[in-house]
């Protein structure tokens, strides 16, 4: 292992266990949450010992990919046959085709708003969230959300599918956002172990250029205006963590050819060969630099500029981006 990776390795678990701790003093008796966190410090132990990545059963290397996807992996495919490997893999093509077709359709236009995403998979399936539904009572309105599901790979992708069909389920029964997210909180959180949550930004569109967000732990959207780029909302606590937690929702003035947009950590945590996060400041120069452009070529610069900061070194972590610009 590189120190690179180590470098990699360790913030990704220095993270998680900031998260639990920050979660702890909200619920300080959760025997499977002091668990977790125990499992982090013996893998930072680990990572500093050198046994960090060493599978248990068979000695080898655990493998990049496999870390990315689960840090805390202490065992690798060493018990799978050549023919169950292939058998996983073909399983595997086959569920990232499937959640292809839980994809919204690319560049959606309704109630004078345009749209554009990029959704960039680390793998075969991914964790990331995007969703865009329109909604035709009274003068229309359109909903979209962006998030990321905790960890990668496969356990990710079928919690993001369940989340994506739980919400589009509230959204048919015209709640208020707050309360939409608060019972998608309450619904993920009994139908996932401690270990896993999303963060998440809800929005609803409403005549006008009116936007209310609903943000549950996940970096704040971005809103364009002439001569100016600005972070908005404030965060609450993320899906999924606690069934009970409250939510509170903010209301911005998107006025016509302003464009907000929403990112997942795959982008600001993305890293150059010398292992420097790429970084919200960097997003917010490319996006002010590009404050003009359509949706698509917006977020067509943000990838290029991403492509030159990483400097060949290849992605760590799904990336997602949806624009969406007020029109009219």
């Amino acid at each position: 292992m590189t120190q690179a990776q180590a470098t990699v390795f360790r913030r990704q678990l220095i993270d998680r266990r900031d998260r639990l701790n920050r979660a702890l003093t909200q619920v300080p008796e959760a025997p499977d949450m002091m668990r977790l966190l125990q499992d982090v410090d013996v893998a930072l132990e680990r990572l500093t010992q050198g046994g960090f990545g060493i599978c248990e059963m068979c000695g080898d290397w655990v493998g990049d990919t496999l870390l990315r996807q689960h840090p805390l992996a202490r065992y690798c495919l060493c018990d799978l046959t050549p023919e169950q490997q292939t058998a996983l893999e073909e399983d595997l093509g086959l569920a990232g085709r499937i959640q292809t077709g839980l994809l919204p359709p690319q560049g959606l236009a309704y109630a004078g708003w345009e749209t554009h995403y990029r959704y960039l998979a680390h793998g075969p399936v991914s964790g990331d969230y995007i969703d865009l539904v329109p909604r035709e009572a009274g003068a229309g309105s359109l909903y979209f959300m962006l998030g990321d599901v905790s960890g990668k790979g496969v356990a990710a992708s079928l919690l993001m599918a369940n989340l994506n069909a739980l919400v589009r389920g509230l959204i048919d029964r015209e709640l208020p956002l707050d309360g939409l997210v608060e019972q998608a909180n309450a619904t993920f959180s009994r139908s996932t172990d401690s270990m896993h949550y999303a963060t998440l930004v809800a929005g609803r569109t409403a005549p006008g250029g009116r936007v209310e967000l609903c943000n549950a732990g996940h970096w704040p959207p971005v809103l364009l205006r002439p001569g100016s780029v600005t972070p908005v909302g404030s965060s609450s606590l993320p899906v999924g963590m606690f069934d009970g937690s409250p939510f509170r929702t903010a209301t911005v003035e998107v006025g016509t050819g302003e464009t907000l947009v929403l990112y997942t950590d795959g982008l600001v945590e993305a890293t150059d060969p010398a292992g420097e996060e790429y970084g919200q400041e960097n997003l917010l120069r490319v996006l002010g630099a590009g404050s003009g452009l359509d949706p698509g070529r917006l977020l067509q610069s943000v990838l290029a500029d991403l492509r030159e900061f990483r400097g060949g070194r290849p992605p760590e972590d799904d990336l997602s981006l949806l624009a969406l610009r007020r029109a009219a």
